[in-house]
C-alpha cells in the first residue's frame, strides 16, 4: 500500500479503517446470496460472474460466482492505473512526463490510439486513454515504461493485487488483451475497484470521464452508465471474446456507495441493464418503493 501524505496518527487510523473493510468483505463473501428470479442473468453459465458490495461497510450484499476463475479483459488497465498512480503518488513521474511508444506497443491491436513507433504520450493524456478509450497501445507503453518491460509490468502488477488483497487474480500483459493464463475474479476486481477509490482519492475523478480531447479529435468511450445512470461515477468496461462483456462500476449518491461487479455477459447493453438491476436491488433491499436510477427522469 503506498504511503499516504498525511501525518502518521492520520495514516494509521487509514490503514485500519482499510484492513478493517477487507475483513469485513472477505468475511461477507461467505454469505451468498442467490440472485431473485426477477434478475434476468444475461450471460452464459460458464462465463457470468457478478458481485455487489457495500463500499462503506466492506459487506458483500450479492454475489455469484465471484470467486471462480475469469478473464478479466480490459479490467486489467484498472491495475494498471493503479501502478500508473503509485508511480504519480512516489514523485517517480508527473502528470507532464512523456511515455515513449515503443514499436511493439504499436502494434497492439484495437482499440488504440494508433501511434507510430517513436511517438509519446503524456502522462495526462495517458491516463484518460486508458480509462476512456481502454487503449492497448497506450496501455503496453505505459507497461514497458514503469517495468522495464510488460513481462516484468504484468509481474509487478500480479505481486500489487495479492498486497491489496486480490488473492485469485495473475495478470500476464498490461491490456487485457487474450492471455490464457490471466485470470481473475470478480470478486478480486471489487477489492480492485474500491482500492482505486480508497488509495487515490485525487486522481478517482479520471474514471468519471466519458470523453476528452487528444490532438485535437474527440474520443469517446465506451462507459454508457456514465451519464445515463443516477449515482455512477466510474469505473471500466472490458471485453475478449473468452471473457464476454465485463463492468466494474461504481456508484455513489445519497449517502451511499456501492461496488457493482458483472462479468461475462452476451451484450454491452445486457451487462449494463444487469448491473443496473444489481444496483436497484443493493439501494431497495426490502423492495420498498425505488427512486428512479435515470438522470434524466430525476
Amino acid at each position: 500500500m503506498p504511503a499516504l501524505p498525511a501525518s502518521p496518527l492520520f495514516a494509521f487510523a487509514r490503514k485500519c479503517l482499510v484492513a478493517l473493510v477487507a475483513v469485513t468483505f472477505v468475511a461477507g463473501c461467505t454469505a451468498a446470496t442467490p440472485p431473485e428470479q426477477v434478475l434476468s442473468v444475461p450471460a452464459p453459465a460458464q462465463k457470468y460472474a457478478a458481485i455487489v458490495v457495500d463500499a462503506k461497510t466492506g459487506a458483500t450484499v450479492f454475489e455469484v460466482n465471484s470467486t471462480t476463475p475469469r478473464y478479466p479483459a480490459s479490467l486489467t488497465k484498472m491495475m494498471t492505473l493503479y501502478l500508473l498512480f503509485e508511480a504519480l503518488q512516489s514523485g517517480r513521474i508527473t502528470k507532464e512526463t512523456q511515455i515513449p511508444v515503443s514499436a511493439n506497443a504499436a502494434s497492439q491491436p484495437p482499440t488504440k490510439l494508433r501511434f507510430r513507433p517513436g511517438e509519446t504520450i503524456d502522462v495526462d493524456s495517458a491516463i484518460r486513454a486508458l480509462v476512456v478509450k481502454s487503449a492497448n497501445d497506450v496501455a503496453v507503453a505505459v507497461g514497458e515504461y514503469l517495468g522495464g518491460s510488460e513481462e516484468g509490468f504484468a509481474a509487478a502488477m500480479t505481486s500489487k493485487a495479492r498486497q491489496i488483497g486480490m488473492r485469485s487474480t495473475t495478470f500476464r500483459n498490461a491490456s487485457g488483451l487474450p492471455d490464457d493464463g490471466q485470470q481473475t475474479t470478480a470478486r478480486d476486481m471489487a477489492v480492485l475497484g474500491l482500492a482505486l477509490r480508497a488509495h487515490f482519492p485525487q486522481h478517482y475523478h479520471y474514471f468519471s470521464e466519458a470523453d476528452f480531447m487528444f490532438r485535437g479529435k474527440l474520443v469517446r468511450g465506451h462507459n454508457d452508465m456514465l451519464g445515463r445512470v443516477y449515482g455512477v461515477d466510474g469505473i471500466k468496461t472490458g471485453y475478449i471474446r473468452a471473457s464476454g462483456f465485463n463492468i466494474v462500476t461504481s456508484y455513489d449518491a445519497d449517502g451511499k456507495r456501492f461496488v457493482v461487479v458483472v462479468m461475462g455477459a452476451d451484450t454491452a447493453r445486457q451487462r449494463n441493464a444487469h448491473a443496473e438491476a444489481l444496483l436497484q436491488r443493493a439501494l431497495n433491499p426490502t423492495g420498498s418503493t425505488t427512486r428512479l436510477l435515470y438522470t434524466a427522469a430525476q
